[in-house]
């Protein structure tokens, strides 16, 4: 008995040394700016820096793979403190908002089906959503349960409403929508077209009150020609040189295009 509990005890402690020097033999150095690093950043794991998680994102900055603004959710102010622990500048980050390129709700959109099942935009846009645009916004919510800074809800009308002063620009919301009508732009864009459709003019006018009907007088009236059309049937802006005039806003026959910043003038005022 007194053999075996010995037989047992040293091979117990030869197991132990040969974990000790094979830990020692195979062990990673971290770089110690990692953890610094993770210690400045929010801790969201939102996945906008296109990592899977704050602590990979340091890694990717310790190891020069990513710059040191890549944290959208952080913004200039953890951009500077990452800067700082990498010992190099940190350029200005241009915030960004989350903007839902869609108006048709149940008033604006024809509706042409009802849906009583599991209330998840990827489950009813399997089934071919209910609306007869096949562009349009599916309504569930699922955007809104991605998003973890409460900067998107679902407006009395069924079209998500985004928090511009909450929204952190991460992008989980644009990811969660399975018909892609959520995109981020920079925050000081403010005229957007509200609208994602591809049909024909004739198709998109049947089926939305508000759709793009690819009439082009956007196009025409944009002083810096800075609005397209996408396929031929869809306006959209080229934000680079945009200036929110908002020209195209009141040359717009169907009310497809809104602007932000005259919202908010008509709020303040």
């Amino acid at each position: 008995m007194v053999s075996a509990i010995i037989s047992l005890g040293l091979s117990g402690l030869v197991i132990g040394v040969l974990l000790a020097v094979a830990a020692q033999k195979f062990k990673v150095e971290t770089d110690p700016k990692v953890a610094e690093i993770i210690s400045v950043l929010p801790g969201a794991n939102c996945g906008g820096c296109g990592f899977p998680g704050c602590a990979a994102l340091a890694e990717a900055i310790a190891e020069g793979k990513a710059d040191v603004n890549a944290c959208v959710v952080g913004g200039k102010s953890v951009a500077e403190l990452v800067a700082r622990i990498m010992g190099v500048a940190a350029d200005d980050i241009e915030p960004s908002v989350a903007v839902v390129y869609c108006q048709g709700n149940c008033e604006n959109a024809v509706v042409e089906a009802e849906y009583d099942g599991v209330e998840d935009c990827h489950a009813l846009h399997a089934l071919g959503g209910t609306k007869k645009c096949s562009y349009s916004c599916l309504g569930l919510g699922s955007c809104v349960k991605a998003c973890v800074f409460d900067a998107i809800h679902m407006g009395e009308d069924g079209i998500p409403v985004v928090d511009r002063e909450k929204c952190t620009g991460c992008g989980a919301c644009a990811k969660a929508c399975p018909r892609g009508i959520i995109e981020i732009i920079p925050a000081s864009k403010k005229v957007h077209i509200l609208c994602r459709s591809y049909d024909k003019g004739p198709v998109t006018r049947k089926n939305c009150k508000v759709g793009c009907i690819a009439c082009q007088a956007c196009v025409r009236a944009c002083p810096q020609k800075t609005i397209f059309m996408d396929r031929g049937t869809l306006a959209k802006i080229d934000y680079t040189n945009c200036d929110n005039c908002g020209i195209c806003v009141t040359k717009c026959p169907v009310r497809t295009i809104k602007s932000y910043e005259k919202k908010a003038e008509a709020a303040a005022s």
